[in-house]
């Protein structure tokens, strides 16, 4: 059974950083895509990024434009945990922040429909 299982949010002022990790059981994150979604309370569920490292070909990244030059995807070298860095982390950053896998060979892929495997979330609060 795969698992994803986030951690690393929290607290910060506006301006500050947060890393946010994702492991993996069940399945690694050397194939598909892996994306982090946020959700605002009464708000949809919104695409942050996500990454599709091709092996031979490198990697794909597709940021959502709010997040662009701010937030940075990245994986460790097994494979089995990705990290989001937050930078300049300001209060609309707000949310509960989910990872997601898809086993899906599309891209990009921005739905949350197509991701099959989810974590249970972490929040993430930004003060001003």
């Amino acid at each position: 059974q795969v698992q994803l299982v986030e951690s690393g949010g929290g607290l910060v002022q506006a301006g500050g950083s947060l890393r946010l990790s994702c492991t993996a059981s069940g399945r690694t994150f050397r194939v598909g895509t892996v994306g982090w979604f946020r959700q605002a309370p009464g708000k949809e569920r919104e695409f942050v990024v996500a990454v599709r490292w091709t092996g031979w070909s490198g990697t794909l990244a597709d940021y959502a434009d709010s997040v662009k030059g701010r937030f940075t995807m990245s994986r460790d070298n097994a494979g089995n945990t990705v990290y989001l860095q937050m930078d300049s982390l300001e209060p609309d950053d707000t949310a509960a922040y989910y990872c997601a896998s898809a086993g899906s060979s599309r891209w990009p892929i921005r739905s949350a429909s197509a991701y099959d495997v989810w974590g249970q979330g972490t929040q993430v609060t930004v003060s001003s």
